[in-house]
C-alpha cells in the first residue's frame, strides 16, 4: 500500500498482520500496533522524543545481565507487572489472589531442603525468623507434594546474587509440602530495599519525584502438576513503604503478620534474644504448572554494592 497520510500507516500495518497464521500472535500484535500508534498520536510524539524512546528501550536490554534484569524492573516500576499478574489470577481478575510478581531475582535450581531447615548458608546478620506456610486449593484442601521455592534479601537489603560477600544461594531454598500442605523454614528477617537507579528506571523515578523503595518481603514460588505455577511475595506488616511500593505490588491479601517475640524461647534452642514468626496460607488455582525463564542466572562480581535511596515526596 502506498502511504498517502499518517492514518494510512496504521491501516497498512494492520493489513499486513492479517497474513499471520497464529491467531493469538495476531491478536496481540494488532492490539500493540493500535495502542502504540495511538500513543504516538495522543502524545504528539516529536521525532527527537521518538529517538529518545528508542534509546531507552535499547538501554533496557543493554543493562540486563545474568545478575540484573532492567526490563523486569522497568515493567514493575510502571505497574505493568502487577496489572498482568492480577489480570491472570484470582479467576482472571475477578477475586482476591495470593499470586504476585515473580520479580527480577528468582534463580532456578535452589537447593532442596528438609522442612524446618535454615536458609542461611553464610554469615548473615539479622533477627532470626521462623516461617510456617501452608498451600491449599480453592476448596480449602491441603495441597501435598508441591515444590515451594523461597528467596529473600538479607537484613542489609541485598539478594545473594547482588552481593559477592554472600554464599551462592544464600537465603534461598526449595521445599516440598507435606500431607497437610505445610512447609517450615528458618532464616533472618528480610529488609526493605531500594531498587537500582543506574539505568532508565532510575531516570523514570527521578522524573516523577518518586522514591525507589520496596517494602520487606519473602518470595515464594509454588509448583505442582495440575495447578498453575504461583509466584508470591508476603510483605511485612510493619514496613513503612507498604502503601508506596515502587513496584505497585502490595495487595491486601499479601500483607503478612510478622510477629516479634521478646523474652520468649525460640523454636530453635540455639537462637537467643528476639525473633520473628510468620504464618501464612497460599491458595493456588488449577492450571498449567509451567516454569518461566529465570530473569537471572548468576551472581554479581566485584565489590559489595552500595544502596542509593531516593527521598520520598513530602
Amino acid at each position: 500500500m502506498i502511504i498517502k497520510n499518517q492514518q494510512d500507516v496504521t491501516t497498512a500495518v494492520l493489513a499486513e498482520l492479517e497474513h499471520a497464521t497464529d491467531e493469538r500472535f495476531k491478536t496481540i500484535m494488532k492490539a500493540a500496533v493500535i495502542h502504540l500508534h495511538g500513543f504516538a498520536r495522543d502524545a504528539q510524539l516529536t521525532e527527537a522524543e521518538f529517538h529518545q524512546v528508542c534509546g531507552v528501550i535499547a538501554q533496557l536490554g543493554q543493562l540486563t545481565t545474568p545478575s540484573h534484569n532492567e526490563v523486569v524492573l522497568a515493567a514493575g516500576s510502571m505497574g505493568l507487572s502487577s496489572l498482568v499478574c492480577l489480570l491472570n489470577n484470582g479467576d482472571n481478575g475477578q477475586s482476591e489472589t495470593t499470586a504476585n510478581l515473580m520479580g527480577p531475582f528468582w534463580r532456578q535450581d535452589a537447593p532442596r531442603m528438609a522442612s524446618g531447615a535454615s536458609l542461611v548458608r553464610s554469615l548473615t546478620a539479622g533477627v532470626p525468623i521462623f516461617v510456617n506456610a501452608w498451600v491449599r486449593d480453592r476448596q480449602g484442601q491441603p495441597v501435598a507434594d508441591a515444590d515451594v521455592d523461597v528467596w529473600h534479601t538479607s537484613a542489609e537489603g541485598f539478594y545473594e546474587n547482588q552481593d559477592p560477600e554472600q554464599a551462592d544461594m544464600n537465603l534461598r531454598g526449595k521445599f516440598t509440602t507435606d500431607a497437610q500442605g505445610h512447609i517450615a523454614f528458618q532464616s533472618v528477617k528480610p529488609a526493605g530495599y531500594p531498587i537500582p537507579l543506574s539505568g532508565p528506571v532510575g531516570a523514570l523515578l527521578r522524573a516523577q519525584s518518586r522514591h525507589n523503595m520496596r517494602p520487606a518481603h519473602i518470595h515464594f514460588m509454588i509448583n505442582k502438576p495440575g495447578y498453575k505455577t504461583q509466584f508470591s511475595q508476603v510483605y511485612s506488616s510493619d514496613d513503612p513503604f507498604l502503601e508506596t511500593d515502587v513496584q505497585f505490588a502490595v495487595t491486601q491479601a499479601l500483607i503478612g503478620h510478622y510477629v516479634l517475640h521478646t523474652n520468649t524461647p525460640a523454636p530453635d534452642p540455639q537462637v537467643e534474644g528476639d525473633w520473628y514468626s510468620l504464618d501464612y496460607t497460599f491458595v493456588i488455582e488449577p492450571g498449567e504448572n509451567r516454569l518461566p525463564k529465570p530473569p537471572i542466572t548468576g551472581k554479581a562480581e566485584g565489590g559489595k554494592p552500595v544502596n542509593v535511596v531516593l527521598p520520598a515526596r513530602a
